[in-house]
């Protein structure tokens, strides 16, 4: 029986893992949003941390089982295995849905994120002034990153290592879309889809060593925050989440870069920089509108669905 409970703890681990990565593809979704509707948020940040001075004493001196104990090296296998399957199955999978359904897909992630917020800032224990303030300026925050203009695509070493570190910050981050962040800096597509898709690895090495660096690093401050200052930094996250709706908006056109000549300048795939979009109101003429309404209620559904199996997973316990 223990065996078994044991087997059925690292499937349900594998699966939240597989959730946070799919999350972690889409622009505007946060690993760490799915990480904390399921429970696993503050055991995997302190799991992270306990990667520390004497965890490596543990490892290099043949201590094996403790460092393993020490920092519960079968719940991170469990959970980040369920991360890499995700990410390189979900990437190729967007890539199509993408180029084939965008409208569809961003209503889908629209109706994630409506959730999201209801879920997660029901967390919040007290609404005192500076929890409201806190939503507030994660609200603002979200909304003023929105319309930044992206960086130009560069695929350099040291850039790749800095958007390891910067996105995986931002992807284990309730609200804050890992995926958005590279969007930003202008390496969305050559990292998550191209790379990822294509098994490219002098892309995915250099943004990986930076992805662990900044995964280790900031788990510590993380988990000071979090636990010193939790229900403003879980508004702070709600507000982001709130404010990230907007690039989400499925109904929308891309607004690509063009040079003093007035042509269209291509990324590294070949393909036109988008610089931004314009947003615009549903016709509710045409069918693939309805049908996007549709994928909005799904995708709150499915949400709603993780959570309340969460939650029967921990009343169980």
């Amino acid at each position: 029986m223990k065996t078994n409970s044991r087997i059925k703890n690292i499937i349900a681990l594998i699966l939240k893992g597989m959730g946070m990565g799919a999350a972690n593809v889409i622009p505007g979704v946060s690993g760490g949003t799915i990480a904390l509707i399921t429970g696993i948020f503050e055991p995997l940040i302190d799991s992270l941390k306990s990667i520390n001075s004497e965890a490596f004493k543990l490892f290099f001196t043949g201590h094996w089982k403790e460092f393993a104990r020490h920092i519960k090296l079968e719940f991170l296998i469990a959970v980040f295995l369920g991360v890499g399957i995700s990410l390189f199955s979900i990437a190729r999978i967007l890539k199509y849905l993408f180029e084939s359904y965008p409208v569809l897909v961003w209503a889908f992630f629209f109706g994630l994120i409506i959730a999201s917020v209801f879920i997660v800032g029901k967390s919040i224990s007290k609404w005192g002034v500076s929890v409201w303030l806190s939503f507030a300026i994660g609200t603002a925050l979200a909304l003023v990153i929105t319309f930044f203009k992206p960086a130009q695509e560069n695929d350099q070493i040291y850039y790749l290592f800095i958007c390891g570190i910067v996105a995986v910050c931002s992807m284990i981050l309730p609200g804050l879309s890992g995926s958005f962040i590279l969007i930003l800096l202008g390496n969305y597509q050559l990292v998550m889809i191209d790379a990822v898709s294509e098994l490219n690895l002098t892309i995915l090495i250099p943004v990986g060593i930076g992805a662990i660096i900044g995964l280790l690093a900031f788990s510590h401050l993380l988990s000071w925050i979090f636990k010193s200052y939790k229900d403003q930094t879980i508004s702070v996250l709600t507000g982001f989440m709130l404010g990230s709706l907007l690039i989400l908006w499925p109904w929308k056109e891309e607004i690509y870069s063009l040079d003093s000549n007035g042509q269209h300048i291509l990324n590294r795939s070949g393909e036109f920089l988008r610089e931004g979009y314009h947003f615009l109101l549903p016709d509710f003429s045409i069918g693939q509108t309805w049908i996007a309404f549709i994928c909005i209620i799904f995708g709150l559904i499915s949400i709603i669905a993780i959570e309340r199996i969460a939650q029967t997973k921990q009343a169980d316990k």
